[in-house]
């Protein structure tokens, strides 16, 4: 696949693109990364040592992933070799091996490029195994999403994963600038023009020179403005997979800001899912398990704003609907903050597989026939109601079992209430049992 910082292309036929024009010709000429390819990062230290081992990159589109691979080849005289997971089929595969066999016994190592490595099924990736062992190639993989969910546990252990990073604001000014003296002038943006066009591009080196190459080709007499860009180029789409990382990321950044009390924040992520094309009924169901878990009792009101802002949804749809889950939202983030049920109800389910044979103790278990009284079901209870302050302060748990403590109320929020609840009844509870 072709690629921004690819260096050896086929010797072009007619005019060059210019992401073609402007590919490096060494690891120094690479805009960022620099926490890889510094002396101190991981491949400067592998390059250094003269000790390349297989890697695995993991970033975003547009970030040098083949560039990088390339310009590693060129760095340790291996032959590169470059296919793609989309195109590339089990013959093809035996073929690039049998090839790397032959250059190896001529001497030469082979840096084999696999972009979208993710794409390959198990078999396929175990395939790569032996290979690798033996050193007939030196894979070095791309791939868009999280290898821990994507790649074999095998290719994994064989190989280093490196993350590259989408490109800074500052690294994409610099492409911008690189870009500027091999067109030999300025581009005509005034500032907030300028920095919108970077902002456009997305943290994408390969997408800011496409769209560069666009700008510079309009015939214009003075430079545009923000808007007038606006109107001229279309905003990329946001990088959203609804059924990858990038949506499990998001929602645990926009659960994470309501649990951390920032409603800007969360709404943030939550118009960022939104933009991306989320489904909003996702976003209204984790809304109320939010709630539920983050917010609870300390704010009992937390879980109906969510119900009835989901039910608004139903009956507005988007976009209108979508207002009431961001004032969901905003009212969560402010909520006072409670796990408190949620712990409690882990330890319960804990502690009900541990001792899930134990039966209820004989003075709760109702009796509805002569033999279940004679043999002591319900003998003893007594009725709450009848008792002092109704409270019985009797035992519920199984027969010789210690009483254990799963709610631990915090001292907020409504949750304040119910500790002083919580003290008063096991006081009574302590006289009534005579401790």
């Amino acid at each position: 696949m072709a690629d921004l910082f690819d260096t050896t292309a086929a010797p072009p036929q007619g005019p060059r693109p210019l992401a073609d024009r402007l590919r490096p010709r060494k690891l120094s000429e690479v805009i960022g990364q620099a926490h890889v390819l510094s002396s101190d990062g991981p491949l400067g230290a592998m390059l250094a040592a003269k000790s390349l081992s297989s890697v695995i990159f993991w970033g975003p589109p547009g970030v040098g992933k083949t560039t990088i691979a390339r310009l590693l080849a060129d760095e340790t005289d291996m032959a590169f070799v470059q296919i793609s997971a989309i195109f590339t089929g089990v013959p093809d595969l035996r073929k690039v091996f049998e090839q790397a066999k032959i250059r190896r016994q001529n001497g030469q190592g082979t840096l084999l490029f696999v972009d979208e490595i993710h794409r390959f099924n198990k078999a396929q990736q175990d395939g790569f195994l032996p290979y690798m062992e033996d050193g007939t190639i030196l894979l070095v993989g791309a791939t868009t999403e999280n290898p821990s969910f994507e790649l074999n546990a095998a290719l994994l252990s064989r190989s280093q994963v490196i993350v590259l990073e989408r490109l800074t604001l500052t690294d994409l000014e610099l492409l911008a600038q690189r870009a500027e003296r091999e067109l030999g002038r300025a581009l005509p943006l005034k500032g907030e023009a300028r920095e919108a066009l970077l902002e456009m591009a997305d943290g994408d080196g390969r997408a800011l020179l496409n769209l560069i190459e666009q700008v510079a080709a309009w015939s214009l007499t003075e430079s545009l403005t923000r808007d007038a860009l606006a109107t001229r180029l279309m905003r990329r789409a946001a990088k959203y997979d609804k059924a990858g990382e990038e949506h499990y990321n998001l929602i645990s950044a926009l659960h994470k800001s309501i649990r951390g009390s920032d409603p800007d924040a969360a709404l943030y992520w939550f118009a960022r899912m939104l933009e991306g094309g989320e489904d909003p009924r996702f976003l209204a169901r984790r809304l109320t398990r939010m709630a539920v878990e983050d917010i609870g009792l300390a704010d009992p009101q937390a879980q109906a704003i969510c119900l009835d802002s989901w039910q608004t949804y139903e009956r507005l749809g988007s976009p209108e609907g979508e207002l009431a889950l961001a004032q969901a939202v905003v009212y969560l983030a402010l909520a006072p903050k409670s796990n408190g049920v949620y712990t409690a109800y882990k330890a319960a389910r804990a502690s009900a597989r541990d001792t899930g044979s134990h039966p209820p103790p004989k003075h709760i278990l109702n009796a509805p026939t002569k033999l279940m009284k004679e043999i002591g079901y319900g003998a003893g209870y007594a009725y709450d109601h009848d008792a002092e302050d109704g409270f019985s302060g009797q035992t519920y748990f199984p027969d010789g079992m210690k009483r254990p403590v799963y709610y631990l109320p915090p001292e907020r929020g409504f949750e304040r209430e119910l500790k002083k609840r919580i003290d008063y009844f096991a006081k009574l509870r302590a006289k009534r049992q005579g401790n």
